[in-house]
């Protein structure tokens, strides 16, 4: 076990999240994983080592927060990563 296998980034879940409520009919997953990369590039890196060390010190509205910077994130690199494919 390496120990960065033991660090994991808040926001990374929660992009997933946003990916999946923002998926639209066509999406293939090499899109959706560039989505992910984008949004989580322009995030600010939120580590911990567990689970309930985050969800312990994060109050409610921080929570919410952070939720509505993801969406914003994910919609615009949606649109990023749309204007900037390859064909």
């Amino acid at each position: 076990m390496s120990l960065l296998d033991t660090i994991d980034n808040f926001y990374e879940r929660l992009v997933a999240e946003a990916v999946e409520a923002t998926r639209q009919p066509g999406d293939e997953d090499d899109f959706l994983i560039d989505v992910m990369c984008v949004a989580l590039n322009r995030l600010p890196p939120r580590y911990y080592r567990h689970t309930i060390d985050m969800k312990f010190y994060l109050a409610d509205p921080e929570m919410e927060e952070m939720k509505e910077k993801v969406r914003r994130r994910v919609i615009d690199a949606r649109e990023f990563v749309r204007n900037h494919k390859r064909e």
